[in-house]
């Protein structure tokens, strides 16, 4: 056990620091403290020396250096238990420092605001990461409170314990100091090098511990701010499983501007449609797998109505996301005590994603590219007509987010039926042809999208049979000719866009 003495207090969050001040005040610590802070500590009514006193040193370069003085960092480093270091600091008049309460600028907060390159600059915090570093190094003697969220914490500490604390309690202020100072070094890098290309640096906070991961025998947790992109309304805790597929929603529903439903599983769409009526739309896509959509979550880009909520409360499902609910809708949907119900806030996605893979990590852009008129080539004789360009593009934002091998039926803003995960292009769209016929859907007319292009025109001549009138594609494949002059023989449109869209 060590028994608080003197401390060091020097913040730019002072919200909530003044109870700690005064119950310093009463345990006898001497406080030593900076400019701003050192005025805050007075008018709480304590006593307070300034660190000019210790270091015999004025604060300087307009604050940029005020605490970084050797008789500071002497006693917050200076082992208690050291005969060596005991004699200098005598040697030198450095006096022991046992609790150091010091917060950081803040850097993230300024970049987010898009304050000027200089005001950004100005930001990085040099002698705060640098007194914060060293009391959590030598966690042995002193106390670090590195955040404004640590507040409450500490100041339990010194009423429950009388300003004394254990190495087990120092060491676990010191292992969150470390976490502090490294995301907030990780966030400086990642302005400077804003491609994030010249070395892997990535930092999140706010770890969400989660039931369990993909399986109950995984432990799992999921640390970012959720907070930020969705409100939670009602529902049981949100799982590892619901994450992965909550993500796959919004990503899908960004390349999604007019009124769409879209009903995933397992990170695929079973069911979508884009129609001008909410409800209409949600029956067109429950209608494409209703079978698939059981247990499965569904989101929209328009507020949800009464109407639309009384039908889509006839299945059971785990999660619906909109953008906002009516009351009414709210009241329908609320009455699944365990249904997950969420408010997605407008929100760009990242630019960039990463997955770990055997001893590393993979980096890559993420596919922000969703095809318009501009990108369509026609590669065949016959030209695709406006409704089966609109239902070509339409599917051709699904297959972007399937699961490779992916081949997508359409047909009036519908999924008819889609054929995701295959080992080959001729067994996704087999699985594909069979969905919809099971479903009774009429494929006469329809159009096929492609994740990939075709290596031989088999796949082609099995939707050219089916009554697929039109496909959209990459191309690229040595054997192209043999699809396009297949296509021509029969009176098929084919489209060309040059953009793969791989997913694993």
């Amino acid at each position: 056990m060590k028994k608080i003495q003197s401390a060091l207090i020097s913040v730019y969050h002072k919200e909530g620091l003044d109870s700690i001040i005064l119950k310093l005040q009463e345990l006898g610590v001497n406080i030593y403290s900076t400019d701003g802070t050192e005025k805050y500590i007075k008018q709480c009514g304590a006593e307070v020396t300034p660190v000019e006193e210790i270091t015999s040193y004025p604060s300087i370069l307009g604050g940029r250096v005020k605490t970084l003085h050797p008789k500071l960092f002497g006693g917050i480093l200076k082992r208690r238990d050291s005969e060596q270091d005991n004699q200098d600091a005598s040697a030198h008049n450095i006096p022991d420092i046992d609790l150091v309460v010091v917060d950081l600028y803040p850097f993230e907060e300024t970049v987010s605001s898009e304050a000027s390159h200089q005001d950004i600059i100005e930001k990085i915090d040099i002698g705060g990461i640098s007194l914060i570093r060293a009391a959590a190094k030598n966690y042995k003697d002193v106390l670090i409170v590195s955040h404004q969220t640590q507040y409450e914490k500490l100041l339990n500490l010194l009423e429950d314990k009388q300003g004394e604390s254990s190495q087990e309690e120092r060491k676990a202020f010191a292992m969150e100091a470390f976490a502090i100072s490294s995301h907030y070094d990780t966030t400086i890098y990642h302005y400077f090098d804003q491609d994030g290309k010249a070395a892997f640096r990535q930092s999140y906070n706010h770890p969400r511990p989660l039931r369990y991961g993909e399986n109950p025998h995984q432990a799992a947790s999921f640390f970012g701010d959720f907070d930020t992109l969705f409100d939670k309304l009602h529902g049981k805790e949100i799982s590892y499983n619901n994450l992965l597929d909550i993500d796959a929603a919004v990503s899908l529903m960004h390349d999604f501007q007019d009124t769409t439903v879209a009903i995933l599983k397992h990170n695929n769409a079973c069911g979508l449609a884009t129609l001008k009526n909410l409800t209409q739309a949600w029956k067109d896509a429950l209608a494409g797998d209703p079978v698939s959509a059981f247990g499965g979550i569904i989101i929209t880009n328009t507020i949800l109505d009464a109407e639309t909520a009384k039908e889509m409360h006839k299945i059971f499902f785990e999660v619906i996301i909109a953008p906002g609910f009516t009351d009414e809708a709210l009241a329908t949907l609320k009455q699944k005590k365990n249904r997950i119900i969420l408010v997605h806030k407008a929100k760009s996605p990242v630019p960039h994603q990463f997955r770990n893979i055997l001893n590393g990590v993979l980096f890559q852009d993420r596919d922000l590219k969703t095809e318009t008129d501009a990108d369509l080539k026609t590669a065949t004789n016959k030209k695709p007509d406006n409704l089966e360009i609109s239902d070509l593009i339409f599917a051709n934002k699904i297959v972007k987010h399937s699961k490779s091998n992916a081949i997508v039926l359409a047909k009036n803003q519908q999924l008819i039926a889609s054929g995701v995960g295959q080992t080959s292009r001729v067994d996704a769209l087999k699985q594909a042809i069979d969905k919809a016929t099971h479903f009774d859907f009429d494929l006469n007319g329809a159009v096929m999208a492609s994740d990939a292009f075709f290596p031989f025109k088999d796949s082609v001549e099995i939707a050219c049979k089916a009554g697929i009138t039109s496909v959209i594609q990459p191309g690229g494949s040595i054997r192209d000719q043999e699809s396009i002059d297949y296509c021509n023989e029969n009176n098929i449109s084919m489209i060309f866009t040059g953009i793969r869209h791989f997913k694993h």
